[in-house]
């Protein structure tokens, strides 16, 4: 029996294994009713199944640790490199962004399929033809200088860290929801399942971990929104007729739109930010009235002993209350539009670049293209995606190992926009409408989740639920899927199983991509050439812990939406390595002071403008260098890869022709 045969069985057996005690969890729910013991059993039993595999693929070898052997057989590697590609912000954030804003966010899904064909064509083999053993390893030793390795390093730990940040975010969410336990708590309770996944096996764990992560993440999906799907009549396999639901959903949504009760509670949300607006151009009188109303307030009911519970509410207003004009001022203008997006006519679903000028309409295919563009490219440029082509047993091998990581990928990315209408459709048909005090059962956990993941406001006093009165955080949409639908419990286990699976294996690549690139191209490199394998291992173990806990703490601080995030990461990614990449293989007349300037100005560029415009990064500094062409922050890298492109080629070009060493290996890298 070979190798791939042994593999094939073992993973054939998880599987069954693994979906057969999925089966018993839902006879005994459906025995003794559902419990928060189900979440516990799937979060803990899964996370042993990882730490297991990491135990049995532990290694002190160099090669093992940072690129698994490179005997990897290429379906093997494909399903690994989709349980890495598919992270917190795919499994959770998409469905929920596709719900919440419809055609905009097909974006997402085409620019992150799209960048795959990049990978294949333009720099997966060649990368896997130079056998280094990280991105900055490669571009060090294209480029033959120390100084593009470490601007390297530098770019792989920027991306890499942001793009961590965003997956501990999503385990916090996990564990706040299905064990209880505060977002904090519940991120350092999944710092311990990354580590036990990477620490001891390095890339070899990983890689084998990440497999068995992508068979439970795509069942999670996959099983759920064909259980829903049967249950509105659209048979087992929805990806192939979801269209005739969308027809349905069109019919509620127009209903929806045309409904005197729905108009009333947009005119409620107008006049609630007309108010705000009114408060902001009275500054800071406003802020000093407000201030001092709620004092008195206060002091009214202690002095007529009023209750206690009006007493607390009105201590944690002026708790909350902002400590100055300038806060106020911020505040006010956040809440302001807040009321302003609910007040707004809500947007159908299969309605592409809804605005209401030609201008805006353009602003908008503007921001979708630019996203579009970013995402594809930042595809092609990611040190963990990049990196774990160097995985494979030859260059055919990386070569068809993109194809397999298309062919997983596609499996999920199909079914994404079927659970977005899914959703949809049960939302307006059994929570739109239902009188305050009939609310489905699902609604109160999801209402006390922290962050808020639900808020369901009677604006119009008239006891009845409109669509405009329901504000739902994207991130819930997957997770709350089974609960919203009415199926058992043990599926909601089973999702945030598979949201688990996403978050760890995605961080288990960002960690060991961090962690190597310091112990590899800094350590090794520039401090220690004489460091043994064994030595260079352990440094890479305290490197990978160290990473690990710092992320653990700035993912605590909850300072961005996932899908930010994670978008920003493949911006700053695109910016610093594409332009590179790409000129390091196809141009040989690229330099290296070429490629240093190319990297300063794309990486600078991405950097300062997401630092100028991202809202949370200006409140903290005060300094806002407003949009350029309207494009939104999460797509800087439209402006970060032309300015690569072009200082690296200008450059190059006013620079000494490479020498006869960078032009061997040029011809060496891209001969077959």
């Amino acid at each position: 029996m070979t190798r791939t045969q042994r593999l094939i069985r073992n993973y054939t057996l998880y599987t069954i294994c693994f979906y057969g005690l999925v089966y018993l969890l839902a006879l005994i729910e459906h025995s003794t009713g559902p419990g928060v013991w189900v979440g516990y059993i799937f979060l803990f039993v899964t996370i042993a199944i990882y730490a297991v595999i990491g135990l049995l693929a532990r290694t002190s070898d160099i090669t093992e640790y940072y690129v698994a052997g490179r005997n990897v057989p290429a379906v093997f590697n494909g399903m690994a490199t989709a349980a890495d590609w598919l992270s917190a912000a795919s499994f959770i954030g998409l469905a929920g962004s596709l719900y919440a804003s419809g055609y905009d966010s097909l974006a997402y899904i085409m620019g992150w399929t799209g960048g795959f064909c990049l990978v294949a064509f333009l720099l997966a083999p060649y990368m896997r033809k130079l056998a280094r053993y990280t991105l900055p390893d490669f571009l060090g030793t294209r480029y033959n200088s120390a100084w593009v390795r470490t601007l390297s390093v530098c770019a792989t730990i920027l991306c890499s860290f942001v793009y961590l940040v965003a997956q501990l975010q999503g385990v916090g969410l996990i564990a706040t929801r299905f064990i209880g336990v505060d977002f904090e708590i519940g991120i350092f309770c999944g710092l311990a399942g990354i580590l036990v996944c990477s620490f001891l096996g390095g890339m070899r764990a990983v890689t084998w971990t990440q497999v068995a992560q992508y068979i439970i993440l795509i069942g999670a999906f996959l099983i759920p929104v064909s259980m829903i799907a049967h249950k509105d009549g659209l048979g087992w396999v929805p990806q192939l007729n979801y269209g005739r639901l969308m027809q349905r959903v069109e019919k509620l949504e127009t209903q929806v739109r045309n409904s005197p009760a729905e108009q009333q509670v947009r005119d409620n949300f107008q006049h609630n930010a007309a108010v705000l607006q009114d408060k902001i151009s009275r500054l800071p009188v406003s802020y000093n009235d407000d201030r001092r109303n709620l004092e008195q307030q206060l002091d009214t009911l202690r002095q007529h002993n009023g209750s206690l519970r009006e007493i607390k509410t009105l201590e944690r207003a002026r708790a909350e209350f902002p400590h100055d004009a300038a806060a106020a001022a911020v505040s006010w203008s956040q809440q302001r539009d807040t009321w302003l997006a609910r007040a707004a006519v809500p947007v159908p679903t299969y309605q592409p670049f809804p605005a209401v000028s030609d201008d805006a309409r353009r602003l908008h295919k503007l921001n979708f293209l630019a996203l579009m563009l970013c995402l594809m490219v930042g595809t092609a440029s990611l040190p963990h995606i990049l990196t774990r082509y160097n995985t494979t047993t030859s260059v055919a091998s990386a070569r068809r190992s993109v194809g397999w990581t298309l062919f997983f990928i596609a499996l999920f990315y199909l079914s994404v926009p079927v659970l977005a209408v899914l959703i949809k459709y049960e939302i307006l048909s059994n929570l739109v409408g239902q009188h305050y005090g009939n609310l489905p059962d699902w609604v109160i956990p999801w209402r006390n989740v922290e962050p808020h993941m639900i808020s369901i406001l009677d604006a119009n006093y008239d006891g009845v639920v409109q669509w405009a009165e329901i504000a739902m955080h994207p991130d819930m949409i997957v997770l709350a899927a089974p609960e919203i639908a009415g199926l058992p419990y043990v599926l909601s286990g089973l999702i945030a199983a598979g949201a688990l699976a996403a978050a760890l294996s995605t961080a288990d690549g960002l960690l060991l991509t961090i962690a190597n690139a310091l112990s590899h191209d800094v350590y090794y490199t520039m401090v220690d050439r004489s460091a043994s394998s064994q030595k260079r291992v352990i440094v890479a173990k305290i490197l990978l812990l160290g990473v690990a806990l710092l992320a653990a703490w700035v993912a605590s601080l909850n300072a961005g939406n996932i899908l930010f995030l994670v978008g920003a990461a493949f911006s700053i990614a695109a910016s610093s390595f594409f332009p590179v990449l790409v000129l390091g293989v196809f141009w040989k007349r690229t330099t290296s002071r070429g490629a240093i300037a190319g990297m300063l100005a794309g990486l600078g560029l991405c950097v300062y403008y997401i630092a100028s415009t991202y809202p949370f990064i200006t409140h903290m500094t005060g300094y806002n260098g407003g949009l350029w062409f309207g494009i939104e922050p999460i797509s800087s890298g439209v402006f970060g890869v032309p300015a690569g492109f072009v200082t690296a080629i200008a450059a190059s070009l006013l620079d000494r022709k490479p020498d006869a060493r960078d032009l061997a290996l040029v011809d060496y890298i891209r001969r077959p």
